[in-house]
């Protein structure tokens, strides 16, 4: 008797996974439907959206690029100064220092990170399981008043300070309109280390047949989040490769200083 219970626990668990997956699938599927269909998202070479940050009261104009190659970058227009942040030309990451001004190199382990990212070009909910992804619909939680489906999205382990984790992220999707409104992951590194960073999606506008949230806000679970505002979305643009290249001028600097 105490085998057939075990069996049926046993069942019942495997059954109820089974269910949490299908309607994890389900809820993707509809999304992907709601936005203007997975396979026009697959024929997308690439996006380029314009920004702004509210940053302290204070505006600052951004310009997203994002290519389906892997090559990415984010350009920060501040007081009159262009700063390129998270450029990827594909094997290196690299962005302007601050304080300097100078283009810098990202270590080895970001950019291990960042090559596994490219593999997410506009959603990485796009072909998960050829990728290897887990996903699993944990039930529904209320986000700002919301209610929602929250699905457990888990990819390819990452590498931080040398020790390999998981890599794992909790999107939250609108009961009534299938889009996600919210997304929370552990922060892995950095000063808010362990802390949950979130970001809040709205606003999904029509940008050729396909929709794209026109606001988020950035920021750590529970504290103040820095809004973002786009205003243009471009589909498929125009972008030179160079544009993703480290300096050389700066590569030439780095030798010299090498020699001195």
């Amino acid at each position: 008797m105490k085998t057939i219970k075990l069996l049926l626990v046993a069942l019942l668990v495997s059954a109820t996974t089974t269910i949490n997956a299908q309607t994890a699938d389900e809820i993707i599927s509809t999304y992907f439907e709601n936005i203007g269909g997975l396979e026009s998202l697959k024929k997308l070479e690439g996006i380029k959206m314009t920004a702004k940050v509210n940053n302290g009261g204070m505006e600052i104009p951004i310009e997203i690029i994002q290519l389906k190659s892997g090559k990415q970058m984010t350009v920060i227009n501040f007081q009159g100064k262009e700063i390129k942040q998270g450029v990827f030309d594909g094997e290196t990451l690299w962005g302007h220092n601050f304080m300097t001004q100078k283009a810098e190199k990202s270590d080895a382990e970001a950019t291990a990170i960042m090559k596994l990212n490219a593999n997410d070009f506009l959603d990485p909910f796009i072909d998960y399981k050829e990728k290897g992804y887990l996903v699993e619909l944990l039930g529904n939680e209320t986000i700002d008043g919301t209610e929602t489906f929250k699905i457990k999205l888990t990819k390819e382990p990452i590498t931080v300070d040398g020790i390999e984790e998981a890599d794992v992220s909790y999107y939250f999707f609108d009961i009534d309109n299938f889009v996600p409104i919210a997304v929370q992951a552990e922060i892995k590194s950095g000063q808010g280390k362990g802390m949950t960073s979130e970001i809040t999606i709205s606003d999904y506008q029509e940008v050729d047949g396909l929709y794209f949230p026109f606001s988020m806000t950035q920021g750590v679970k529970g504290q103040p989040g820095a809004p973002i505002t786009f205003t243009s979305i471009e589909l498929n643009p125009v972008v030179d490769d160079k544009l993703f290249e480290f300096p050389e001028e700066t590569a030439s600097e780095n030798k010299d200083d090498n020699k001195n």
